[in-house]
């Protein structure tokens, strides 16, 4: 198991929407070892981090981001990956990663083009649980406990 200090992994997401902030706070309260951290999407060190990973920012409207050991997986990749670090039953949901790419990208990219009409957009709509603010990127360091500004 990996020291909670030391980050196995970062997600870049869209802070603006409600969607995939909640799917951040269920990865907190799931997560086997609390080893990732959290980058906004609309911040200096995310857009960085897409670019190294040759995605632009409109790309990050359409996906989000999971770099894990200097690689960056996006759509159904990065969500079967981050099923592996949570807890049972839900890594069990790394079963389909048996599902062809094609398949799996098809209903990641349907809810992803609808997702601000089905649930909903806000400016700033995330803020880090208390005590978890540490894992989130803030500035050019992980922020401090408690809300960090992302």
């Amino acid at each position: 198991m990996t020291d909670a200090k030391t980050p196995r992994g970062a997600v870049v997401f869209d802070t603006d929407c409600v969607l995939c902030s909640t799917w951040v706070h269920f990865i907190l309260r799931h997560e086997v070892d609390k080893s990732l951290r959290f980058v906004s999407a609309w911040s200096d060190e995310g857009r960085s981090l897409a670019g190294q990973h040759g995605l632009s920012p409109e790309d990050l409207d359409r996906t989000y981001l999971l770099i894990e050991d200097g690689k960056g997986l996006t759509h159904s990749d990065a969500g079967i990956a981050i099923a592996g670090h949570l807890k049972w039953p839900w890594r069990a949901l790394q079963v389909f990663r048996f599902v062809p790419r094609i398949l799996r990208d098809a209903v990641y990219n349907l809810v992803a083009r609808n997702r601000y009409a089905w649930f909903g957009h806000r400016a700033n709509c995330f803020i880090p649980p208390a005590g978890q603010g540490h894992r989130f990127v803030n500035g050019t360091r992980l922020g401090p406990e408690g809300p960090a500004q992302l």
